[in-house]
């Protein structure tokens, strides 16, 4: 029975790939595999609905999770999703689990509560800063796994100072020691897009985050060889969407605020609205109030097409809520979605003006990189496999993630039916 570990590093980006060729573990999985130069995100290309269709081989139209948050009018720093059960359709380790394979996922996201063998979702909230995490697994991880490691090693998650990626480390490592091999593994890392966000695309301090993630999957693939089924593993690294270095920001409500779309009191917080603006980082969701009036629909339709026709701050792309569906599946709280022709942060505060220089977006200071926007952008990630499975020196020019689903479980044996990706047939024996 063939077996898989899945090595996801967040924000991996195809300009990595020479990089990561020169490192002594991720080297290896070169050497000795194949892989797709450019995987392409969905749209929004936003860590959780890319999460999410990577383990459906989905688009957002029918996993139903649209982006990190459960958006709502008004009110920023919304709960994000993170239950299996608001995912709409099978993930790969339900199918698996259904073929008798042995699962296990640590730190995937919108996993809570998953009937998977072994689990620890992604769950405490990214601003969390308490001492008291325990609170946000109870109930959505495998009761044995906080059970064993918890108390051990839940420091890792309290305080200023806190590190999921320590936390995601020492769980895979001593599973590796303390259990038999999981037939299917997933382990999610996060640090590379905060390296990303902070630094930028290309940066000495992107690359040292890419030498510990390397350090890191050694790690991995040592315990592999010493307790586990090391010939018989198909190992797989991948990202879930690529970044693009920002070039401004546009605080989009201050703009529909100075054009009369919004109203708000003397401090600035909503009253009223006709339009108002979701930031989903480097695309902006315009979400009306009454979509059923023609006349509010094509003056909002109207003011966001002279903007795109103008090169008015930028702003280069729009589509409508249907041209969303039929270009990109993607369903959502939108009658509109706009977006730069270079890359452009959009924010969905009501403060300040309506352009700026250092964008600011969900919580982190000045960022200089993001992502969020079209799928097709050089900036995509990539999906790298080796093994018994796997084919040697293919390289493939392009896919979508949603064809990883499918492709991982024709490594294994399987079949996932009624995906909207296909299997990545050049790269599996």
């Amino acid at each position: 029975m063939q077996k898989t570990l899945v090595f996801c590093l967040d924000a991996l980006c195809t300009s990595d790939i020479a990089y990561m060729k020169t490192l002594p573990n991720f080297g290896w999985v070169f050497e000795n595999g194949s892989y797709v130069k450019h995987a392409e995100p969905v749209y929004p290309s936003l860590t959780y609905p890319c999460h999410v269709s990577i383990l459906t081989g989905n688009y957002v139209n029918k996993h139903q999770v649209p982006h990190n948050e459960m958006l709502a009018i008004g009110k920023s720093n919304q709960p994000w999703y993170n239950q299996r059960s608001d995912v709409k359709c099978n993930t790969l380790l339900d199918v698996a689990k259904r073929n008798g394979f042995s699962t296990c996922s640590i730190s995937w996201p919108v996993t809570g509560g998953a009937d998977f063998d072994l689990n620890m979702p992604m769950i405490v909230p990214i601003g969390y800063t308490g001492y008291e995490p325990i609170q946000f697994f109870a109930g959505n991880a495998t009761d044995e796994l906080l059970d064993k490691y918890y108390k051990k090693y839940g420091q890792f998650l309290m305080g200023e100072d806190r590190s999921l990626d320590k936390y995601t480390m020492a769980l895979t490592l001593d599973i590796l020691r303390d259990y038999p091999q999981p037939d299917i593994m997933l382990v999610k890392m996060c640090d590379l897009d905060s390296a990303h966000h902070m630094y930028g695309i290309h940066h000495p301090k992107v690359n040292e985050q890419i030498d510990l993630h390397d350090e890191q999957f050694g790690q991995i693939l040592e315990l592999i060889r010493a307790n586990g089924n090391f010939d018989n593993t198909n190992f797989v690294i991948l990202g879930d969407h690529g970044q693009s270095d920002i070039t401004n920001g546009i605080n989009l409500n201050v703009l529909l605020k100075q054009n009369g779309f919004i109203t708000v009191d003397s401090d600035d917080n909503l009253v009223d609205f006709d339009a108002y603006c979701h930031s989903a980082s480097l695309s902006a969701w315009i979400e009306l109030k009454d979509n059923s009036n023609p006349e509010l629909y094509d003056r909002v339709y109207t003011f966001f097409k002279e903007l795109v026709q103008e090169k008015k701050y930028g702003i280069g792309h729009l589509y409508t809520k249907q041209e969303a569906e039929e270009l990109f599946n993607l369903s959502g709280p939108l009658d509109f979605i706009v977006e730069g022709e270079k890359p452009i942060a959009f924010s969905s505060s009501l403060k300040g003006e309506n352009i700026y220089d250092k964008p600011e977006y969900s919580g982190y200071s000045t960022l200089k990189a993001s992502h969020g926007g079209l799928p097709c952008k050089d900036e995509t990630t990539t999906f790298i496999a080796c093994g018994p499975s796997v084919q040697k020196g293919v390289v493939i020019d392009r896919c979508s993630i949603v064809d990883e689903a499918p492709t991982l479980a024709a490594m294994m044996g399987f079949e996932m039916k009624n995906t909207d990706g296909k299997i990545i047939s050049e790269l599996v024996k």
